[in-house]
């Protein structure tokens, strides 16, 4: 499939995926007789973990790591199961600190309802 189709399915844009071939994220994408990438499912797939990592805040260098990683094979399970749980780690801490930003906006939000109901009377 094409960029534009592959794009669609991963939920990235061409730029990026072009930005993330660049950068040795992807494995070597086949071209086709017009010069054109042609992506296969497999590397929808790929893509698609990819732009789950990015989404959850991972970094582009320890993206990198991590595809290094699984581009090179099997032995290097242990490291990437390490980068995961760090990973899995600063994400429970994040969502504690969204849940403590929640409840400040909610509790301003209540205060600026009494506010505002206590200046209509």
């Amino acid at each position: 499939m094409r960029i534009a189709e592959a794009a669609t399915l991963c939920g990235l844009s061409p730029d990026t995926i072009r930005y993330y071939e660049k950068s040795g994220m992807l494995p070597p994408i086949q071209r086709g007789s017009d010069g054109n990438r042609r992506y296969t499912s497999e590397n929808v797939n790929w893509l698609t973990i990819l732009y789950w990592l990015r989404q959850t805040g991972m970094s582009m260098k320890v993206m990198q790591r991590y595809a290094v990683l699984v581009h090179a094979g099997d032995h290097t399970v242990d490291e990437r199961i390490s980068i995961l749980r760090d990973h899995g780690i600063a994400l429970t801490q994040r969502r504690k600190d969204l849940d403590r930003c929640e409840e400040l906006l909610a509790r301003k939000l209540n205060a600026y309802s009494a506010i505002k109901s206590h200046t209509r009377d």
